[in-house]
């Protein structure tokens, strides 16, 4: 085989594995953690076993649609960081845009989050937390990589801005998951005191000479 044989074979399983990835994601926006491979392969208009040829079991599809949803969630925070703004809006834009995302798409968080609530015969054996858990740890890396680039923390900067990081993480998942089941605030009141939690150290650090600034 040529290698632009390889070539289209790999464009072509690539939209395909694209196209049961959109198809997944129609059955979880309605169905949440309830979403099982069965319903996933009906609305892909495929057998569960081509379904399992592509992503293995459950678990593997979890993972390539948490890596969809993680991307486009970074890319997002990312934007907020970056916007021209004083350090209070892009952190209060930042908590929002998270915020704003589960709120959006709650069966997907939910799925993403939870997805043990489902429990479909043919499904069992899902470890929530082996798979969740690289999700958080991906988002908190990220943002620690933000605050050590753009913050003077001084010595030991590095594994504080990894405290920082996966600490904020942290907190934004464990308020936003209280948040979205009892709605006992507005958005933008949450987003104001989780604000006014961070509103501390981080208010005092100096900017690193010639950063982007954070």
């Amino acid at each position: 085989m040529d290698t632009t044989q390889r070539t289209d074979q790999q464009r072509s399983a690539d939209r395909r594995r694209r196209e049961l990835l959109e198809a997944a994601d129609r059955v979880v926006l309605r169905d949440g953690p309830q979403a099982s491979m069965n319903a996933i392969a009906a609305e892909a208009g495929i057998t569960k076993p081509i379904l399992y040829r592509h992503f293995g079991d459950k678990g593997g599809l979890y993972a390539a649609l948490a890596k969809r949803h993680t991307d486009a969630l970074l890319d997002s925070l990312r934007a907020a960081l970056d916007a021209p703004a004083d350090r209070r809006e892009r952190v209060e834009s930042t908590l929002d845009t998270y915020l704003a995302a589960i709120e959006a798409r709650p069966q997907v968080y939910r799925f993403l989050m939870h997805p043990a609530e489902g429990g479909h015969a043919g499904d069992q054996g899902f470890d929530v937390g082996k798979h969740s858990a690289p999700l958080l740890r991906r988002m908190g890396e990220e943002l620690a990589t933000v605050i050590e680039e753009r913050l003077d923390l001084g010595p030991g900067s590095q594994q504080l801005a990894r405290v920082w990081g996966h600490g904020i993480v942290g907190m934004m998942h464990a308020a936003g998951d209280w948040w979205l089941g009892e709605r006992p605030c507005s958005r933008a009141e949450l987003v104001r005191s989780l604000a006014d939690l961070l509103w501390g150290r981080l208010a005092a650090a100096g900017d690193k000479v010639g950063g982007p600034g954070f």
